[in-house]
């Protein structure tokens, strides 16, 4: 094995360099380096294929390492571990103290954690499959068989486009003079803002602002929709937004933003809310309005592959784009848009492109997580779904009042919501709001992929005290007032 194609190179090729020459059966290009990227990559080396993998902008691993989900969910940690430290203590006779002693040591762990990840999971992986090739480089279209890098180009049996998303940039009067933040520049501060404007209200913008609320910044949500999460019940959005107002998260909802601009050392931004013209400042500004398809610059247009609307690849079931032999998976074409829902896309199509195969993409109880405190978590419908899909619906909640566990560790924030339907009794979907709300989810999603109902729920063995034992007890709560039940009761 050739030094550039070891598992010791973090970096990719040289520009320009093509190394580890592989010989063997069909070729895949794929132009992206992300989770689909490598995950096709691997299908394709299992299926006794060649994979090329063409990446340009962030690093290998695309936006999951590097500026998503591994930077974002230990930063979450970090000043979660502040957050309880300086907090008073729910326990009597324990008092706590906190402080953030270095800002910059906190994003200087996260930056080693991020390498060591990208290293482990990505270059070692593919270094040590000789059916895998890394090109370091932006990839173009020829034809449907052929891409072009760093004056090259490259044949292959087919091509799989996997070149993920990128901040959004809103359409705002001034934002483009003003040096505001996204999640990928904000997680490289090496100074913590002494006050932040977030603009937008979904899960990255609100998981960051807690992060930096937490870890010290003044922090002010600016969201356009009425609420929150606004795909989501009121119900769950409103007692969020309680929760993270309680811990000092300004969190305005209905605004309308007139312009942004300069104000001293700091930036401005003037809304209308609720008719009436506000005036909001802060030092630093954190633009985390959507996601924008990585889908410019790839010659597209040349070959006749579609685009949506917002300038994602269209794809069909199988992740065929309009262009017979060129496939499209992840971020690039649209939602969902999570790590996981793309690496299993990044498969299938290899699977389709070289296998002969002809399987259908299923996202059927696809379990989600807003990483926020507490979490959001969720899985199928919900009672409002349910309903407009012509089911009938039922909805059980249960707060975490109620649950055994949560009353130990004297955090009850939260509920669990269970959705069946009524005549079949199987469970339709899930919604929870609970400090691990996340850890709940895979029971509620597994019993809708197998057709589990809220019977067989009801009367199967949870440890006590344990917080799955809410599962038990919100399905319980279909027809039973759980405040009348004796501790493991049925």
């Amino acid at each position: 094995m050739s030094d550039c194609c070891a598992p010791k190179a973090i970096e990719p090729n040289p520009a320009g360099e093509t190394c580890c020459p592989r010989a063997g059966g069909e070729h895949l290009l794929i132009v992206g380096g992300g989770g689909a990227a490598f995950s096709a990559a691997l299908k394709a080396s299992s299926l006794g294929a060649r994979a090329t993998i063409i990446n340009d902008g962030l690093p290998m691993g695309g936006t999951c390492v590097n500026v998503g989900c591994v930077p974002s969910k230990t930063l979450l940690r970090a000043a979660e571990a502040l957050h309880r430290a300086q907090s008073p203590s729910a326990f009597a006779g324990i008092e706590t103290t906190g402080r953030l002693a270095d800002f910059a040591a906190v994003m200087r762990q996260k930056r080693e954690l991020v390498e060591t990840l990208r290293q482990a999971k990505y270059a070692d992986v593919i270094g040590h499959d000789p059916n895998i090739t890394f090109v370091r480089g932006r990839g173009r279209l020829i034809d449907a068989r052929m891409v072009e890098v760093n004056g090259e180009r490259l044949s292959g049996d087919a091509v799989l486009l996997c070149t993920g998303a990128r901040p959004a940039v809103p359409d705002i009067s001034g934002l483009a003079d003003v040096p505001f933040l996204t999640n990928e520049s904000a997680f490289e501060l090496t100074e913590l803002p002494e006050s932040l404007i977030v603009l937008g209200g979904r899960y990255i913008a609100l998981e960051c602002a807690q992060i930096f609320s937490r870890l010290g910044s003044r922090v002010t949500v600016l969201q356009r929709s009425e609420r929150i999460l606004p795909t989501e019940s009121s119900g769950l959005t409103d007692e969020l937004t309680a929760h993270l107002k309680a811990e000092g998260l300004g969190i305005v909802t209905g605004v309308a933003i007139q312009r942004v601009f300069q104000d001293g050392t700091g930036v401005a931004v003037e809304t209308v809310v609720n008719g009436k013209r506000e005036t909001f400042r802060a030092s630093r500004l954190l633009v985390a309005t959507g996601r924008t398809p990585n889908s410019d610059g790839l010659g597209l247009e040349r070959i006749g592959v579609k685009l949506d609307a917002q300038n994602f690849i269209l794809a069909d079931e199988h992740l065929a784009t309009t262009v017979l032999g060129v496939y499209a998976a992840g971020d690039v074409i649209g939602e969902p848009m999570f790590v996981y829902t793309a690496a299993y896309e990044g498969a299938l199509a290899a699977e389709n492109a070289l296998a002969g195969a002809s399987r259908k993409r299923d996202y059927t109880a696809l379990p989600w997580v807003v990483f926020t405190d507490p979490q959001v978590a969720g899985v199928g419908l919900d009672l409002a779904q349910a309903e407009a899909a012509g089911l009938d619906g039922e909805a059980s909640t249960l707060p975490l009042s109620q649950v055994p566990r949560a009353i130990a560790a004297r955090d009850t924030r939260g509920f669990i919501q269970l959705i069946r339907d009524r005549k079949t009794d199987l469970l339709l979907g899930a919604r929870i709001l609970a400090p691990e709300g996340g850890e709940l989810l895979m029971e509620a999603a597994l019993a809708i992929r197998h057709g589990i109902t809220v019977g067989a729920l009801k009367t199967a063995f949870y440890p006590y005290l344990t917080l799955s034992e809410g599962i038990k007890l919100a399905a319980l709560s279909f027809g039973k007032d759980v405040r009348k039940l004796s501790c493991c009761a049925a």
